[in-house]
């Protein structure tokens, strides 16, 4: 069964700077577990077959301006029957005086009311973005997830086989580090992954023989990255004779990370091999592949063209 992740509703008042206009009685235990946040049109002519308790109610101007039509009575009516579901919040967009009726109902039914002075597009924008951001599916994952070129390069390998120093010598070539050991994977879109490291270990390297170093604190603020999509897993692993290794790059191999598919390859590792490097090239040319552009595809065509007018030179001269 899939977890159901939360977010406290405080918080969430805290991010986006929401003045509370009343406070329930549960504000501070009170979680948001929809992603969706709900324009409450349907609602307040009365249609609540569909209606989700969990979602966030926002009114923007059009809702406001439908109900300073209505007589107190009716109102009154609009907002008891809307505050009477058990919802984590009620938003009022663009800086508007809530309506006496509103209170009088959160009053009543000991609901949350808030209120935001954006715009309701702009604010329902970035409210959704946040949740789907905190409530996205998760999982973690032992690896080093570092940005290389733009690409979240995620390297996993057995403990030992040298991800913590391919990720230093990345550093000190100009890019960054978001997660040692254990990275925090989030899909926060259907086809979309992205990693973080832990509150407790952020920023933190371990290096076998020297210990526990701070990355920020070594090679500056540059060094490190708070999240970023994964792009590319690469595994490393020690060069195993008789193992063959993929040589064009026309496999399209994947790996499964919470239902979502990740460009993958495997990197053996020997002594002289310039890792650093080998994973540079291998964002460089993920990055290309995203673009429309395989070398590997390319390179056999001109192999397969190269035989063909081959063949007929020699279809031709056995004609002669």
């Amino acid at each position: 069964m899939t977890k159901q992740y939360t977010y406290p509703l405080y918080r969430l008042a805290d991010e986006f700077q929401l003045e509370v206009l009343h406070r329930g009685s549960g504000y501070e235990k009170q979680k948001v577990r929809s992603v969706s946040v709900n324009r409450p049109g349907l609602s307040l002519v009365g249609f609540y077959d569909y209606f989700d308790d969990n979602r966030i109610q926002l009114m923007g101007n059009m809702e406001y301006t439908y109900l300073a039509l209505m007589s107190r009575k009716e109102r009154l009516k609009c907002f008891e029957d809307l505050l009477s579901h058990p919802i984590p919040a009620l938003i009022i967009a663009r800086s508007m005086e809530p309506f006496p009726e509103c209170l009088e109902a959160a009053e009543k039914y000991d609901r949350n009311v808030l209120r935001t002075s954006q715009e309701t597009g702009e604010f329902m924008s970035n409210l959704t973005s946040a949740l789907r951001t905190y409530l996205s599916p998760r999982i973690t994952r032992h690896g080093v997830l570092v940005e290389v070129y733009g690409e979240g390069v995620l390297l996993m390998g057995e403990s030992g086989v040298g991800k913590s120093e391919a990720a230093i010598e990345l550093i000190k070539r100009g890019h960054r580090l978001i997660a040692d050991d254990a990275v925090e994977i989030r899909r926060v879109r259907s086809n979309q992954l992205v990693g973080s490291a832990p509150e407790l270990i952020r920023y933190y390297m371990e290096m076998r023989g020297i210990g526990v170093i701070d990355v920020r604190q070594l090679f500056g603020m540059s060094a490190v990255k708070d999240s970023q999509e994964i792009d590319l897993i690469i595994n490393l692993e020690n060069w195993r004779e008789g193992i063959l290794y993929d040589r064009l790059g026309l496999e399209d191999f994947r790996t499964s990370i919470l239902d979502v598919e990740v460009p993958t390859l495997t990197i053996p590792i020997k002594p002289g091999r310039n890792l650093s490097v080998i994973i540079e090239v291998a964002a460089l040319n993920n990055r290309h592949k995203k673009m429309g552009y395989n070398a590997a595809e390319e390179f056999t065509d001109r192999i397969n063209e190269h035989f063909d007018r081959q063949m007929a030179m020699d279809a031709d001269d056995g004609m002669d």
